[in-house]
């Protein structure tokens, strides 16, 4: 890797002025990140050495079986966040309340909230395939000095003042957004040094791959089934090209990078979707946005749906943005049907 690439640190302290309160704390979390992504990155690449892969025998909220290396991840991160002083609440896909930060004084006069999914595709764990951490972060709506109520992690996700992932796969990369454009971040191993790899990331305005779970064609709004067969029909530019991990992250970092849709529609198994809204589902939307796509529920912008729970679920539709438009064009054909 080029040794003149500006580090994270060095980019962080550089647009320091363009966080819109800029007093330091917004820094000082993409750090704490980084930091994390570090030690989880160590023990991912590791996972098939220690026993550490398989699950643990609970389930999280969602009645899904967790995995050790999402339990390992998810305290990293809290534990980052809460050791540093920065954030004055925490929810996480993996735990059943949000977390509420003190200060050593007992003080809550932290201003930042943080949402995240600790390790997106934990089903592919124990096949080394391609993890990722998905985070946003809010300012909170509470007044400071006062601890974290529910009312500051239900914010639309419009009010994000930032989000990203990381991804833990062939290389570890960092892609986050403060709402100033996406810039991609590598890590090099040798020095565990994240630098600046992909600056102003953007997804193309047309692209060539669909990805979605075609096992639940069945299942699916017929909406859905009428994109998918457009993108199979042999016209024009197409058939596209069918892609689909299973790990939202790396989905997503491919479709961003080479052109593409991302579909996670509701069905007849998941009436309300099942991708998270505030973990997964708002995150990648801002990202998406940021970098010149689309993201909605099929129908309507998702950031600016307001959330009611916490682990509330959502319909996702995600990606370049003529292939959104389209795909929502199908969705309203066949409700008008």
């Amino acid at each position: 890797m080029n040794k003149h690439n500006k580090t994270l640190g060095e980019f962080i302290i550089d647009n320091q002025q363009a966080f819109q309160y800029s007093s330091g704390e917004l820094s000082r979390i993409i750090n704490s990140i980084r930091l994390a992504a570090k030690v989880v990155n160590y023990k991912v690449n590791k996972a098939g050495l220690v026993d550490i892969i398989g699950g643990v025998g609970a389930q999280n909220i969602q009645g899904e079986d967790q995995q050790k290396l999402d339990v390992y991840a998810n305290d990293v991160f809290i534990q980052t966040l809460i050791n540093r002083e920065i954030v004055c609440g925490i929810a996480s896909e993996e735990n059943d309340d949000f977390i509420t930060v003190q200060g050593n004084d007992n003080s809550h006069n932290n201003k930042y909230v943080l949402l995240m999914d600790p390790l997106d595709g934990s089903s592919n764990i124990d096949v080394n395939v391609s993890l990722g951490t998905i985070f946003s972060v809010y300012r909170r709506i509470t007044p400071i000095g006062t601890p974290v109520t529910l009312e500051d992690f239900l914010q639309p996700g419009i009010n994000q003042v930032a989000a990203g992932y990381v991804i833990y796969g062939t290389s570890t990369m960092l892609v986050y957004t403060t709402g100033h454009g996406v810039n991609g971040f590598t890590m090099n191993p040798a020095l565990g040094t994240f630098y600046l790899s992909h600056p102003n990331m953007q997804f193309p305005e047309n692209g060539k791959i669909y990805s979605v779970n075609e096992g639940n064609y069945i299942h699916f709004p017929q909406g859905v089934k009428d994109y998918i067969k457009y993108c199979q029909s042999e016209e024009e530019d197409r058939p596209y090209t069918s892609r689909y991990i299973g790990s939202l992250v790396s989905d997503f970092h491919r479709n961003m990078i080479k052109g593409g849709i991302y579909l996670y529609p509701t069905s007849s198994k998941a009436p309300k979707g099942k991708l998270r809204l505030l973990y997964e589902g708002n995150p990648m939307a801002f990202l998406a946005e940021q970098a010149g796509g689309k993201c909605s529920d099929g129908e309507n912008r998702l950031l600016e749906i307001v959330p009611t729970e916490l682990h509330q679920r959502v319909p996702f539709f995600c990606g370049s943005k003529n292939m959104v438009d389209k795909a929502e064009e199908f969705m309203r054909n066949a409700k008008e049907k």
